[in-house]
């Protein structure tokens, strides 16, 4: 890794535009990051700051894209402008339609969302038009390597210490093609998670591309009979007629969308109503800008989102802003149940927890900005790479 807190020097501004731009200007973009996950640090002129997030995993790759084809558009334009600048950049970089550009957008429009609540003193809930307060949340198992025996045992002991009344568990194998985890899981995991939970509890699966329409509608059927309300990601989420072949079939809800990047994709997904349920991806998508652009294509259409967030950086904070602000959120949060023996690298990231649950709720802060502070420590030992101009 690189040595804390060196310099990559002047980078030149590639726009003209801009000139127009009120308030400070963004002077510099740096990144702190290991391969799993980068954080994003910007500065305007007048010293002040924000911090955001790229997205996790390859977060080294991506944090290299947010200093090549990124931060280029960003440094000289003011703080104010960054929805001008956000649809600016696929324009500028439309040789690169892909994930990895929008994963690393993310980490600027993220920085200044947090720039912008600090200067307001102010929440970002508040300046997307929403509060501070709680969020409902669902306990979220990203494992398929566990019997229903002990999945359902830790979820009880979830709803018992945390209050969890909604819970989601894996189904299938991820892109398995109709393959399962091992013979016979789904079929049993499904109605063991019902007889464990009661009648009241809000249960979920995620099936992580497993299925062909057959086989998904197949399972749907069982989720239906065992009272489920959400069937996630059934199909090969790249193949819509599929997915929505499942969704006009059952009457359980279908969610979608985690993977999604292209705006032009999303338009189509929801006008033709492909899901039930939208569930973009804050850190996938390239931002809370973007983001909310979703959500409120989906209000138009009467779709509610329940945005994906699978682990505890700050994709999940984030979430649970856009949650409190969004005119048609879901009826819960994703909140990740593992810990160090699944996410180890989760550890020692943030100074103050923003992640307590309390009867079955998360909350966000009446804090400037997103609320949480950086561990110091876990940043020294990062690698570290500063965007700067000398041309404002």
């Amino acid at each position: 890794m690189s040595t804390p807190y060196s310099t990559s020097g002047a980078v030149p501004v590639r726009t003209a535009r801009g000139t127009d731009d009120t308030g400070p200007r963004i002077a510099k973009v740096e990144t702190f990051c290991t391969p799993l996950i980068g954080f994003v640090r910007v500065s305007a002129e007048d010293g002040t700051t924000g911090w955001g997030q790229v997205s996790t995993y390859n977060s080294d790759l991506t944090c290299e894209i947010l200093h090549r084809q990124v931060a280029p558009w960003a440094l000289g334009r003011g703080m104010d402008a960054l929805e001008e600048v956000i649809a600016e950049i696929p324009m500028r970089e439309h040789k690169f339609p892909g994930t990895y550009l929008r994963r690393a957008m993310a980490g600027l429009d993220t920085a200044v969302w947090d720039w912008r609540g600090k200067v307001a003193g102010k929440p970002v809930a508040e300046l997307l038009g929403g509060s501070a307060g709680p969020v409902r949340a669902y306990a979220s198992s990203m494992r398929r390597d566990i019997t229903p025996e002990d999945e359902a045992d830790r979820m009880q002991r979830l709803r018992d210490q945390h209050g969890f009344d909604a819970f989601k568990v894996r189904v299938g194998a991820e892109c398995g093609q109709d393959r399962d985890e091992w013979e016979g899981r789904t079929e049993a995991i499904i109605p063991a998670l019902r007889k464990a939970m009661g009648p009241d509890a809000a249960l979920l699966v995620d099936g992580n591309s497993g299925f062909s329409p057959s086989r998904a509608i197949e399972m749907g059927r069982m989720l239906e009979a065992s009272g489920y309300e959400h069937f996630e990601e059934p199909c090969p989420y790249w193949e819509q007629e599929q997915t929505a072949e499942v969704t006009r079939t059952l009457k359980i809800d279908v969610a979608g969308g985690e993977q999604d990047c292209d705006m032009q994709h999303w338009k189509r997904m929801i006008e033709n109503r492909v899901v039930d349920i939208i569930q973009p991806d804050i850190l996938y998508l390239g931002g809370m800008v973007r983001s909310m652009d979703v959500a409120r294509m989906g209000h138009a259409a009467g779709l509610p989102c329940t945005p994906h967030a699978a682990n505890l950086s700050l994709v999940t904070l984030f979430t649970m802003h856009l949650m409190r602000a969004v005119p048609n959120p879901g009826r819960y949060l994703e909140f990740s149940i593992e810990g160090d023996d699944y996410y180890p690298w989760q550890r020692g990231l943030f100074r103050n927890d923003p992640f307590t649950i309390s009867e079955g709720q998360a909350r966000v802060s009446d804090l400037p900005g997103w609320g949480v502070e950086i561990c110091p420590e876990w940043l020294a030992k990062s690698a570290y790479k500063c965007s700067e101009t000398d041309q404002l």
